[in-house]
């Protein structure tokens, strides 16, 4: 399936080249039309429907909600100390 898609695609990329060059040339002979075409009589059919309703509105509840306590507590968080070599000197883009 591929295979074919491939094929496709460079076949359509030949003829736009080909286009391009002036190698490949479309000239219209003649016009074209459209066939006339008459309807005469018919009716639309008819429908009925009934559809049911939605009501939206508001109740007041009580319900239970749960509640967040801030407390301030100690915690021991890593740290990283970079150190730069001695004698070495900063990337020319971090300057």
């Amino acid at each position: 399936m591929r295979a074919i898609l491939v094929l496709i695609g460079l076949i359509a990329l030949g003829v736009v080249a080909a286009m391009a060059m002036g190698m490949l040339s479309f000239n219209q002979q003649s016009g074209g039309s459209l066939p006339t075409v008459s309807v005469q009589g018919g009716k639309l059919p008819s429908y009925s429907a009934e559809t049911g309703s939605v009501g939206i509105g508001n109740t007041a509840k009580t319900v239970e909600v749960p509640t967040v306590e801030m407390k301030k507590a100690t915690v021991v968080l890593p740290t990283i100390d970079v150190k730069q070599a001695p004698g070495a000197s900063p990337t020319p883009a971090a300057r």
